[in-house]
């Protein structure tokens, strides 16, 4: 049975063998990371409380050290070396190499030349980190996705950036990778998908088959790079309301046309997980609180989660 982590704006939910174990309530949890090689460790961003460590899957948690900026939008942890990176709101990125002990800023990132013209169309003030992918493979190429801003490349661990990348979705929503090919990369944006063959260094819209191109979730079969799975809806209007969303959610395999799997879903699907353990098989976190499993048996409701999932984590069972 695999194990979901869920976190929204009620809660964060450990999911495990039809149990669900609530903790962070009311802490608006809305991004997630978990140690490669240690499951137990998690790591959950918060909307204006910052960035909280469990070392228990979930059970308990402590407060990392305080950032400058309190709204944690993305969370992520290098598979190479553990490093540690949070990314706010305004856009900002920081590192951590002690387990979120003490943090640094990359302050190259502010410094691109794109950097003021970057701009959240419902808070055009300010804008923010949604995404961040460090390399399976080089423990100093890391990616950075700005909504709305663009994706960015840093080959040196953040020292130094190179700016929005040619052919990438300028309104960056999810970025995903995959350890068996270490140059694919994957990107779902707000004018829909874009993959990448050289990590990030140059993209390619790929809308093929999208019905809809205000595309949120996105993630990566365990054992098949080249089958990826995204949601989508019409527009933001749709995804974000208050009433029907319209969505889908589509999987796109060996680079091919996309297909739906599930279409005109009441509720927005904003989180999608892959399970280690289960290919083929998609976990879906929707805006209503609903947790569900997409394999050979439809659509399966596994769980609920008070306030509605933003971000979701699939894990082996065998942790």
């Amino acid at each position: 049975m695999t194990v979901l982590y869920a976190a929204g704006a009620g809660a964060f939910a450990a999911i495990r063998g039809g149990r669900v174990e609530l903790s962070l309530e009311g802490m608006g949890a809305g991004c997630l990371a978990v140690a490669p090689e240690d499951p137990w460790l998690v790591y959950a961003g918060t909307h204006d409380e910052g960035v909280f460590r469990s070392s228990d899957g979930g059970r308990g948690w402590e407060r990392a050290a305080a950032l400058p900026h309190r709204r944690v939008t993305a969370l992520a942890i290098s598979p190479r070396d553990r490093t540690l990176y949070a990314g706010t709101e305004p856009s900002s990125l920081f590192v951590s190499r002690d387990g979120g002990e003490s943090w640094r800023e990359l302050e190259g990132l502010r410094r691109l030349p794109s950097a003021p013209t970057w701009s959240f169309p419902p808070r055009p003030w300010t804008s923010h980190v949604r995404a961040i992918a460090p390399s399976p493979a080089d423990a100093g190429l890391v990616l950075v996705g700005i909504e709305l801003g663009g994706v960015v490349r840093s080959p040196d661990g953040g020292v130094s950036w190179q700016d929005q990348r040619p052919g990438a979705v300028a309104d960056c929503h999810a970025l995903a990778v995959h350890p068996a090919d270490s140059g694919l990369v994957y990107e779902a944006g707000g004018g829909g998908f874009a993959e990448s063959r050289d990590f990030g260094g140059n993209w390619e819209v790929r809308n093929e088959g999208l019905r809809h191109r205000y595309v949120w979730g996105l993630a990566v079969d365990p054992v098949d790079p080249g089958r990826a799975y995204v949601s989508a809806a019409s527009g933001p209007g749709r995804a974000h309301g208050r009433g029907d969303s319209g969505a889908a959610i589509y999987v796109r395999r060996d680079g091919r046309r996309w297909e739906a799997l599930r279409e005109n879903l009441s509720a927005f699907p904003y989180a999608l997980a892959t399970a280690p353990d289960e290919p083929g098989v998609l976990y879906a976190g929707f805006g209503d609180g609903r947790v569900c499993r997409l394999g050979g048996g439809g659509l399966r409701e596994v769980a609920t989660v008070p306030g509605g999932v933003a971000a979701l984590v699939a894990l082996p069972e065998r942790f």
